[in-house]
């Protein structure tokens, strides 16, 4: 049983995964596809936090004295905490354009229901072909 409760970030993370993937691909509305789309981002960010993660250890921050005698197991590893913030810079952009989409597609269809976009553009194909 501890060994469930060791790796629960993963099960969460997984858990939030399908909850957003759910989202995005139920969803009618395009602000709720965003939302689902930046959950699964999140747990993401969780599931490589949660692997990155290893107790007892410091951040790699080395002095000069030290560099001689370094015990590598002691330090964690930095690239999992980079890989995140990268991460989220790159999903805060990617939301911001979407957004930004949405909003120009609410302008030109009066809606954020996709099916219903799609059919006015379908019926503004049809009478472009007649």
């Amino acid at each position: 049983m501890s060994y469930f409760f060791a790796d629960l970030p993963e099960y969460a993370a997984m858990i939030l995964f399908g909850i957003g993937l759910a989202i995005l691909m139920l969803a009618k509305n395009l602000v709720k596809k965003i939302i689902g789309l930046n959950i699964m981002d999140t747990s993401v960010f969780l599931f490589l936090a949660a692997k990155g993660y290893v107790e007892n250890t410091v951040a790699p921050i080395v002095t000069p004295e030290e560099l001689g005698h370094i015990d590598s197991a002691l330090y964690s590893n930095p690239v999992p905490a980079g890989l995140v913030l990268t991460g989220i810079v790159v999903s805060v952009s990617v939301t911001a354009v979407l957004l930004s989409l949405v909003v120009r597609l609410n302008e030109e269809f009066h809606t954020l229901d996709i099916d219903e976009i799609i059919r006015i553009l379908r019926k503004r194909d049809r009478e472009d072909l007649q």
